[in-house]
């Protein structure tokens, strides 16, 4: 692609080898209205990130220097809200640790606007999965997924945020499976109300009542992305969207998935979403757990799940000792058999998608690796381009001492429980620390991939 065949086709994008700094712009990965995302490459780090620009087009055009300029001085008020507003959603998103939460690295201001960069994913929003291999999507495929959003959404609402523009336009399905929510007018304040153009970009079918006007802001809250969820799954499940909430709140033609139930989903999924699509927020789950539990799926944080060295349930691993506590959880959780939460992975939902084998970590040192997710602090160790990077998240609290073959790392876990760090390849014993107390995990590190590993399980 040349830089003339670039700029014709998006003309109001950066050319490919534009820099900031260490970052160069390579292609444009999605358009909106009020964004352009870039791919591009940092150089200090030798990987490939994406960059969000805010660029609202019906109020700027792009200058030769490539500034954005107001089409006119009526514009200035509604630029001002829209840039403040998404210096405030980087600045909220890179606070959170969560690998189904996009991961901001950083952000700055240029060309009279601003620039948010982030880790680079690769895979399909789940819109483009459902147009393209809808026979992928069964009660048995959802409920691998679906314990992994409520998860990152509950961290979300835990925090005092919500996303506000749930559909399967914002949720990314990655190469290995896991959904990925996407930061497209994610984390705004439960607080806060809509205006400043805020509802320009909701999604007919996906957006409740509350979301269309000022008058019900005060009635902004979890279940607000309760409902767009719902109309996620109703779509999945149902094959179209539902009819607008605001279509509906006139004649409400929407049907009742528990009163017309399609062949294969279970009832507890069907009243779940049929219960989150209420129009009145009050009629709604009030919490994701409130939801999970209607839908008989577990939405519980990492740590909290039983652990199971049966492939594709999750990879923290469990001393052979424990076989009779491991057996004794694992029967609470029997229901939603092989659902992983949180920072859980869904592996096998990646091979029904992708063809990829599943695997799970066990106490084999040589098990492979299948997952990704998102580092949220400086590696201890890197590689040259080209070298196998694993990523390692480790349980840990703070009285815990990390140590790796034998020396002392300075990591601290994130609110998540887990602190991360990054290994060349090679074979290590990771080593927790606790007064008296000591815990070993071995690891061989053969090929790119992330582990999550609980020396103390």
């Amino acid at each position: 692609m040349t830089e003339h065949d670039y700029t014709k086709s998006i003309a109001d994008a950066l050319p490919p080898g534009y820099r900031f700094d260490e970052f160069e712009i390579q292609d444009v990965i999605q358009t909106t209205q009020t964004e352009i995302v870039y791919q591009a490459w940092d150089h200090q780090l030798e990987r490939a990130i994406a960059i969000r620009e805010f660029m609202p087009r019906a109020l700027t055009v792009r200058s030769d220097d490539m500034r954005l300029i107001l089409r006119g001085k009526q514009d200035h008020q509604a630029f001002s809200a829209g840039l403040t507003a998404f210096i405030k959603d980087a600045r909220q998103l890179a606070r959170f640790n969560h690998p189904n939460l996009v991961q901001v690295l950083r952000f700055w201001v240029q060309n009279e606007t601003a620039y948010a960069a982030t880790l680079f994913y690769n895979g399909i929003t789940l819109a483009e999965l459902h147009k393209i291999q809808p026979e992928a999507i069964d009660d048995e495929w959802i409920r691998r997924v679906l314990p992994m959003l409520c998860s990152g959404l509950s961290l979300l609402h835990r925090d005092g945020f919500v996303h506000r523009n749930l559909s399967l336009n914002s949720i990314q399905i990655q190469d290995n499976g896991m959904p990925l929510l996407l930061n497209f007018g994610i984390s705004h304040p439960i607080s806060g109300t809509p205006g400043d153009g805020a509802n320009a970009q909701l999604q007919a079918g996906f957006a409740p009542l509350e979301l269309y006007t000022n008058d019900l802001a005060s009635q902004i809250g979890p279940w607000t992305d309760i409902y767009s969820l719902g109309a996620v799954l109703y779509t999945l499940v149902h094959g179209t969207c539902p009819p607008a909430s605001v279509t509906r709140s006139i004649q409400d033609s929407c049907v009742t998935l528990s009163d017309n139930p399609p062949a294969g989903y279970s009832p507890a999924l069907l009243r779940a979403i049929d219960k989150a699509l209420a129009l009145k927020p009050e009629d709604r789950p009030q919490s994701i757990a409130e939801f999970a539990a209607l839908a008989e799926i577990y939405s519980g944080e990492p740590g909290e799940m039983a652990a199971s060295k049966a492939p594709g349930t999750m990879l923290i691993p469990v001393e052979e000792a424990e076989n009779d506590r491991r057996k004794t959880l694992w029967r609470r959780v029997q229901t939603p058999v092989q659902i992983a939460a949180g920072i859980l992975v869904g592996v096998i939902a990646g091979a029904l998608i992708f063809g990829s084998k599943p695997a799970a970590l066990t106490d084999n040192p040589e098990a492979t690796p299948a997952a990704t997710a998102a580092p949220t602090a400086t590696p201890v160790s890197t590689t040259p381009a080209g070298g196998l990077i694993a990523r390692i998240y480790i349980r840990m609290n703070g009285a815990n001492q990390l140590l790796v073959n034998g020396k002392p790392q300075k990591v601290v876990a994130a609110a998540s429980g887990y602190a991360f760090l990054q290994l060349p390849a090679g074979k290590y014993d990771i080593t927790l620390q606790s007064g008296s107390q000591t815990h070993t995990q071995s690891l061989s590190v053969s090929a790119p991939g992330t582990w999550l590993l609980n020396p103390q399980g």
